[in-house]
């Protein structure tokens, strides 16, 4: 993927594109506000949540030693994976050691961010995404662009166009006659993936919650497609992020309140499915938890922005931000978009290597509607500067300087010493005196008395025209008196 500024560019000119997420994301928005207003305590729940994540991460070693000593209590097996290879490889061993040549999946973000399905299908093994949302973009070909709503940026003529064309390759097809009308877009979408749960053997889900006690896992969805693949194939394997543990029960109380309103607008999720390991007779008969950390433990050890590991996947943050709903999930080419990815992405792969990755800290306008909303009071706007500052940081030693780099350098040059910067605001007064003569008032584009001031910076932003006489000057011919003054 392209820089987020590069690819931004070419979401703005898609004017559907901004018509579908302005619809989508105003609806949700309208529907979470309406279910956080029924709490008056909203504030301290989010507080308490927050308290749990902190002493959970602060001791986080601990609780990844119980949960996993709970989870090999119940029967699973547990995987460390250290980075994305190492959990793709296990689920693929898993599959080959039963000759499973097919998989039915869960919606999962981890399993996205390590990129399982490309990494299976490189096996032999093919995986379905069984979420209506998430399956519309597999048949697509397409990318997800949202953390709850991965389809948002299709409308329903494009999800029937793509049905038709698509669904066939991949199993049962859709009717002839289907139409862009919801219900027969779900009923085409159930009936294909009802063939795909009763023949499934293996199925692959992440988890939202993971309890340290007693090494329950727990997966919160609205469509009751994932409780198929928990409870039919014989075999689950769960890729579970490690900053996914809470200690107890009562403290995962707090996110099954939280979650729902922030992310649905609903009280309670339609369907929430727990499960302790393996129980003989009901449901999957052989159980694997691979904890990933694919650049979780370089998040913890940043003190400050490690808050970003709260991170309950809400999109709460998406749907408020500006930025995201003109452009959309694509541009910041990561399953995380939006303001949290723009923090997420960096703190994960790290900062200082990919022009893509540095990018994002500066896709958001800091407004902090973001961090207003979120559910666990994650600072993102402050996490955001904190991560620019990092890249600039990351880029002190390149041998070849940035244009910013340069003019930064220009600034401490001419603000250094008196004299040059007497003489530099002169010239900037004697400038904007010839460009007002002509005429021609600052704003966007307002260029040609400064320089070094390139498109890329005043494309954007406007540039205002320097005073007809600088501060020092007034002052000097008395202005500071109360002669001056009149």
């Amino acid at each position: 993927m392209p820089p987020f500024p590069v690819a931004a560019r070419t979401a703005l000119a898609d004017s559907q594109l901004r018509r579908n997420l302005a619809h989508a994301t105003g609806t949700i928005r309208g529907k979470r506000a309406g279910a956080v207003a029924e709490l008056e305590d909203w504030e301290d729940l989010g507080a308490q949540a927050a308290a749990v994540k902190d002493r959970t991460l602060a001791h986080l070693d601990e609780h990844l030693v119980a949960l996993e000593e709970a989870l090999s209590a119940r029967g699973a097996t547990v995987h460390w994976a250290r980075d994305a290879a190492d959990a793709c490889a296990v689920v693929a061993d898993v599959a080959r050691r039963h000759g499973i040549d097919e998989v039915v999946k869960v919606k999962s973000m981890a399993t996205q961010e390590i990129g399982l399905n490309e990494a299976l299908a490189e096996q032999g093994i093919a995986a379905w995404e069984t979420d209506l949302a998430e399956l519309i973009v597999q048949l697509g070909d397409d990318l997800p662009s949202h953390i709850l709503v991965p389809a948002i940026h299709r409308n329903r003529a494009e999800i029937r166009d793509i049905f038709r064309t698509r669904m066939a390759a991949a199993g049962r097809p859709a009717p002839d006659d289907l139409t862009d009308d919801p219900a027969a877009l779900a009923a085409a979408a159930r009936l294909h993936l009802r063939e795909k749960f009763l023949s499934a053997r293996m199925a692959v889900s992440g988890a939202n919650f993971a309890v340290a006690e007693t090494g329950t896992l727990v997966v919160v969805e609205s469509e009751g497609n994932g409780r198929m693949c928990l409870t039919l194939p014989d075999v689950l394997v769960s890729v579970v992020g490690i900053e996914k543990v809470v200690p107890t029960w009562r403290d995962l109380d707090l996110f099954l309140r939280l979650l729902p309103r922030s992310s649905t607008g609903e009280r309670m999720n339609p369907y929430t499915s727990m499960w302790t390991g393996v129980t003989p007779g009901d449901g999957p008969q052989e159980v694997h938890v691979v904890l990933l950390d694919n650049g979780r433990t370089r998040a913890l050890a940043d003190e400050y922005a490690r808050q970003a590991l709260r991170c309950i996947r809400c999109s709460a943050c998406l749907n408020v931000c500006p930025v995201y709903e003109r452009v959309g999930g694509h541009a910041y080419g990561s399953v995380y978009p939006g303001p949290i990815g723009a923090i997420i992405n960096p703190l994960l792969r790290g900062v200082g290597q990919d022009p893509q990755v540095d990018a994002l800290p500066y896709a958001s306008t800091l407004c902090g509607a973001c961090g207003d909303v979120c559910p666990v009071a994650i600072d993102i706007p402050g996490v955001l500067v904190h991560l620019r500052t990092a890249v600039v940081d990351a880029h002190r030693s390149d041998t070849r300087p940035t244009a910013e780099a340069l003019a930064v350098r220009a600034a401490a040059w001419t603000l250094g010493d008196a004299r040059r910067l007497a003489l530099a605001e002169k010239a900037a007064g004697g400038a904007g005196r010839v460009r007002r003569g002509r005429g021609m008032p600052g704003g966007r584009g307002a260029v040609s008395w400064l320089p070094f001031a390139g498109s890329r910076w005043t494309g954007a932003r406007d540039l205002p025209l320097p005073p007809r006489e600088s501060f020092r000057a007034w002052w000097r011919r008395g202005g500071g008196t109360e002669e001056g003054r009149r």
